[in-house]
């Protein structure tokens, strides 16, 4: 009667084992496929990646659901920027997700696309312009002839957040990251002496 006992429980055992097993092998592979978190980019060095990226040429622009919902985030009205220049960026109301980016004397038809960095991007590919909105500031760049059109651009959004960094400027993520504007790199310290090497012996064995 024990046997047929011990029989049944081990019966009952090995289905529960079993899956358990299996349980253990999905997680393993879930961790072992599953993709590491992106580390967060700096906006100095996601002005340079960005500035640096051509101007995509295709002009048969057809706007997917990704570039709409960045649309929704761009800044628009008049932005003003350094030297008393200003930027006006307005949105194509009877095409959903283009804008005109005008300054004083040129205008753009600009729409948003997957920036590399998470910026805010906005091209033109007939005349190879970009229009770059980051956190704290925007600019207006000519990738065909090389020149900046409008920088240091802030719209009000902007302007907070420029003012919310320099009352908490955030801590460096790693030693060795560029110190924040109005504070100086801690100075390298002084090499330690080396030891004072003993007078050779003139004492005759």
């Amino acid at each position: 009667m024990q046997k047929l006992a011990l029989t049944i429980a081990l019966m009952l055992a090995l289905p529960l084992a079993a899956q358990a097993q299996e349980t253990t092998r999905k997680s393993a592979i879930d961790a072992a496929t599953k993709k590491p978190a992106k580390a967060p980019i700096s906006r100095k060095a996601a002005k340079a990646v960005e500035t640096q990226t051509p101007v995509s040429e295709d002009t048969n622009v057809v706007l997917g659901q990704p570039e709409l919902d960045i649309a929704k985030m761009v800044h628009t009205g008049t932005i003003k920027c350094e030297l008393g220049a200003s930027v006006t960026v307005t949105p194509d109301e009877a095409k959903p997700g283009f804008f005109t980016v005008s300054t004083s004397s040129h205008k753009y038809r600009v729409h948003p696309v997957e920036s590399r960095t998470g910026a805010i991007r906005l091209e033109d590919p007939r005349a190879g312009v970009l229009w770059l909105q980051l956190g704290n500031k925007s600019m207006l760049m000519n990738q065909k002839e090389g020149l900046r059109l409008a920088d240091e651009c802030q719209a009000p959004p902007q302007m907070a957040f420029a003012d919310e960094m320099r009352k908490n400027p955030p801590k460096p993520l790693f030693e060795g990251a560029d110190p924040q504007p109005g504070t100086a790199a801690p100075a390298a310290a002084d090499p330690a002496p080396a030891p004072a090497k003993g007078r050779p012996s003139t004492k005759k064995q």
